[in-house]
């Protein structure tokens, strides 16, 4: 008892102290966000993740207490609760609460750490991965507390500045003091988020636009300038070679090798032919429309409009197109084909989807609309098969250059897109139009007619009815970020968490406002790093999706397999 006796009845006052002072609803509602983060999100985490990801919703949840306790205060509850707990309690009820809570805290969160960790466990088994071991992820405890600890700081050294403006404001103003605090707040924030904008976030960005454009200038290993005519990059090219940046001349000088081609033209019997892959960079033209019409008059170079097939494909934001459609493509029609795609950008895609959307999108338009003009003035009996691609932000882009279903039927003669965001419009219009009783992570649009959407080989044959041609299809993988990532998730439960979980996905996963939306945005970072057939990764899905879409004359199941083994036995890289 004279431990409690010489306990204060709050933190300690003073001025050296407030800055490690905490608010008693901050620190059960910040316990709260930090335990519920560590709930079960799409994609499996290892400690440090953990501890980042919790220590943010612990300073959030900090905020939103002491905000909450705020309220409540003009409302004049919380004085009431105080005075009530006052009157009612022993004198040192409130030296013994404090105690209670701060032990209760690493407690209540090593506890729900360990129960973290089996749900962990559960999800890396559903998706194949080493399971990491139980003591380990006690590890997160210290780091989400100082994550969360120097969040916090920031946000109080901003509310002190708040109210050092609100306080100039009322001594040289002399205006009244409810006027000059909320004046104090508007200005500070005018300040800090020109400063934020205008200093810290453009000169990061020009940063990084200096850093990704001398990466974009550079070559990956082995990557030599072909020879072939039919490659774009090679001597008798109008698209210089070192135009094409670092995606673009990897695409052009990679490839299945010529034996591997013949081994599977051979087996669909067909004639080999050198595949012609067209490509156009940042630097090869200075105006979007500009590389669309280049790429055109490359393809026309190559005998592109020619061929069986002509891919139209849209990067993601650093020029890259998956290696795995295009070889794909190239073996089941034994090299009768012609691929072209145009560089937007040499972001990363999740900087480009914040930054360089727009022009995402105006590339995929522009270079499908300048194909799409020529292949009109070539009669219609002998134009190639004209398939469309576009993988992430590729898909967005890729979507823009259609209006509708019906535009897609008059102009390609197949679409697949891979791994869409959720922003996609096309896509999302589809979906919330989805067949009654169908869930949005395998939706069924006007009964498979047109389109469809598949996470696995089997989903190509649902719903059992006609699939008509020419086909759209969707690859989405229930466990994919990149999908269901939306700022919807921070208030509203999206329908992926009220129906039946998809099949790589924790049944114990749920939806808590803001938390999930922050776990499900944690998880965009980590989308690529599980095995293919989970998260973002598509690579085992796109032959058998573009046997679905364009199926090519006598194929059959042992066609299938032969490419299968020829793409993993000369697998190119996946960037």
């Amino acid at each position: 008892m004279r431990l409690l006796e010489r306990l204060p009845t709050s933190l300690p006052e003073g001025e050296g102290w407030r800055w490690v002072r905490l608010h008693p609803a901050g620190v059960c509602t910040g316990t709260a966000f930090a335990a519920l983060a560590m709930t079960p999100s799409l994609l499996p985490r290892d400690w440090l993740f953990q501890g980042l990801v919790s220590g943010v919703s612990a300073a959030v949840g900090y905020g939103a207490g002491v905000l909450a306790a705020w309220l409540l205060r003009l409302w004049n509850r919380w004085p009431t609760a105080r005075a009530w707990f006052a009157s009612h309690s022993p004198g040192q009820l409130v030296p013994l609460a404090w105690t209670v809570l701060l032990l209760a805290v690493p407690v209540s969160l090593t506890i729900m750490l360990l129960v973290a960790a089996r749900w962990q466990a559960q999800v890396a088994t559903l998706m194949g991965i080493e399971v990491s071991t139980t003591g380990g992820w006690l590890r997160a405890l210290p780091l989400l507390l100082v994550v969360a600890a120097v969040i916090v700081t920031v946000a109080r050294v901003l509310r002190e500045f708040t109210g050092l403006v609100g306080g100039l404001l009322r001594r040289w103003v002399r205006l009244p003091a409810p006027l000059a605090s909320v004046l104090g707040v508007l200005v500070a924030a005018f300040i800090v988020i020109t400063v934020v904008h205008d200093v810290v976030l453009q000169r990061s960005l020009a940063a990084a636009d200096s850093a990704f454009s001398a990466t974009n200038a550079g070559n990956f290993p082995g990557v030599e300038q072909p020879v072939s005519s039919m490659r774009s990059g090679s001597p008798q090219s109008l698209v210089a070679w070192d135009t094409l940046g670092k995606e673009g001349r990897r695409l052009v000088s990679s490839g299945l090798p010529p034996d591997a081609i013949r081994t599977a033209a051979a087996a669909g019997g067909v004639p080999a032919k050198d595949p012609i892959r067209v490509y156009v960079g940042l630097q090869s033209a200075a105006e979007p429309q500009e590389r669309a019409d280049l790429a055109v008059a490359e393809l026309e170079r190559t005998g592109a409009f020619d061929r069986k097939v002509l891919m139209v494909a849209t990067t993601t934001g650093r020029g890259w197109v998956n290696p795995r459609a295009v070889d794909s493509l190239e073996a089941m029609y034994g090299g009768d084909t012609a691929v072209v795609a145009m560089q937007y950008s040499y972001l990363p895609s999740w900087l480009s989807f914040l930054v360089d959307r727009t022009r995402a999108e105006e590339a995929g338009r522009l270079l499908f609309d300048a194909v799409s003009a020529r292949l009109e003035e070539i009669p219609e009996g002998e134009r190639p098969l004209v398939l469309v691609f576009g993988e992430s932000l590729g898909s967005q882009g890729s979507e823009y250059a259609f209006s509708t279903l019906a535009d897609i039927r008059a102009r390609a003669d197949g679409v697949l897109w891979v791994g869409p965001p959720n922003s996609n419009t096309l896509w999302r219009s589809l979906v919330v139009r989805r067949d009654p009783g169908t869930p949005e992570v395998k939706p069924v649009y006007a009964s498979g007619l047109v389109v469809r959407f598949a996470a696995r080989p089997a989903d190509l044959g649902q719903p059992p009815t006609p699939w008509e041609k020419p086909r759209v299809l969707y690859l989405q993988h229930p466990s994919d970020p990149v999908v269901w990532w939306s700022p919807d998730l921070l208030f509203g439960r999206p329908d992926w968490l009220v129906e039946p979980r998809g099949a790589d996905v924790s049944p114990a996963m749920s939806w808590y406002p803001v938390v999930t939306f922050w776990q499900v945005t944690a998880d965009l970072t980590n989308s690529t790093s599980v095995p293919s057939g989970h998260g973002h990764d598509y690579d085992n899905m796109i032959l058998d999706a573009w046997v679905a879409v364009a199926t090519p004359d006598n194929w059959t199941a042992e066609n299938t397999e032969l490419v299968r083994k020829l793409l993993l036995q000369y697998e190119s890289p996946r960037g």
